[in-house]
């Protein structure tokens, strides 16, 4: 099927389509976009573009961000993704990819997905162990000092990680946390590439953590896949060990969000 040209393209889209269209944009191109850069595919008049951008902003759905020009995904358009993973036919055939990792390595595994400001836990299985750590569904927790976030912000392009960086404070959960801003852009470096990120105490006193990406068919992280152990049960050394397991099922999560 071909594009309408540019000009006459606005006159195809319904008037009840045009926000949902924006969104789609926005969420589809994955960095901050002005109206200008949105209305390069759709080929609405200028007006509308923005007044579109103004309602959207106004109800949650897109968020301005630092610069006052740039626009990215809001909370209410977060929460309404949150939604749709959990729902009941994806969440299903997802626990049961979760439940056979996490009787593999025999230790708690989670889904966590990127919020403005945290990790949030989306879906855990437990071990079957009796000494556990509890972080339940819904759980926010650190960028910096935990492996789904530093996972995340390895995936940021380097001015979003600079700004990211610049603007946060770090503050020391343990005695193991990194707070230095150096040491933390070097740390995100270093899992960016070798692909997996980890939390070696940096959270909490006692746990350790490895986390890898879940990514869409563009390649983009959407969640983290991760797994968390007591220290007095596994060590650093022996968790990397169970990285191919951890990547093994990012193949089938992938999957299931084209599904």
């Amino acid at each position: 099927m071909s594009v309408p040209p540019l000009e006459t393209r606005s006159e195809t889209i319904p008037t009840n389509l045009r926000l949902l269209m924006v969104l789609e944009v926005v969420a589809r191109v994955g960095i901050p976009v002005t109206p200008t850069d949105v209305n390069s595919e759709l080929g609405l008049p200028k007006p509308t573009i923005h007044r579109l951008f103004a309602t959207l902003e106004a109800e949650g759905f897109l968020q301005r961000e630092l610069d006052g020009r740039t626009y990215t995904i809001g909370r209410r358009c977060r929460t309404m993704s949150m939604n749709v993973l959990s729902s009941l036919r994806v969440r299903t055939a997802r626990i049961a990819v979760l439940t056979r990792l996490a009787d593999a390595i025999g230790e708690t595994c989670n889904i966590a997905i990127p919020d403005r400001h945290a990790m949030i836990y989306l879906d855990r299985v437990e071990t079957k162990w009796p000494l556990r750590i509890q972080l339940p569904i819904g759980t926010q927790v650190p960028f910096y000092c935990t492996a789904s976030g530093k996972m995340y912000l390895s995936t940021l392009q380097d001015s979003h990680l600079k700004r990211y960086i610049g603007a946060s404070r770090f503050h020391a959960r343990t005695a193991q946390t990194l707070t230095d801003p150096l040491k933390i852009r070097e740390e995100v470096i270093l899992t960016r590439e070798r692909g997996y990120a980890q939390d070696n105490e940096e959270f909490m006193d006692g746990m350790i953590a490895i986390a890898v990406p879940i990514q869409d068919n563009l390649d983009r992280l959407v969640s983290t896949l991760s797994f968390h152990a007591p220290t007095q049960r596994l060590s650093m050394e022996e968790s990397l060990e169970h990285l191919p397991l951890l990547r093994e099922a990012t193949v089938e999560f992938s999957n299931l969000l084209q599904s």
